[in-house]
C-alpha cells in the first residue's frame, strides 16, 4: 500500500518511520537527482539548481539535512 493511500484511509495514523528520510544523506541525493531531473521550480528561498550546483550541491545537502 502506498503512504499517500495510507493516510487517506487512516488519517489518525502516525508515520514514525518516516522521520529518518529528512536527514537521510541517500534520501536527499535521491531527492536532489529526482527535482533536478524534473527541472523543479525554486522554493520560496529562491535557491536555483545552478546556484546550488555552483556552491556545492553536498554542502548544500549537509546544511539542509542539519
Amino acid at each position: 500500500m502506498a503512504l499517500q493511500e495510507k493516510a487517506k484511509e487512516n488519517p489518525n495514523y502516525r508515520f514514525y518511520t518516516l522521520y529518518d528520510k529528512l536527514y537521510r544523506k541517500d534520501v536527499l541525493e535521491h531527492a536532489w537527482g529526482v527535482c533536478r531531473k524534473n527541472g523543479g521550480a525554486a522554493g520560496v528561498d529562491g535557491q536555483t539548481f545552478e546556484r546550488i550546483e555552483a556552491e556545492g550541491v553536498d554542502g548544500w545537502l549537509d546544511r539542509l539535512a542539519e
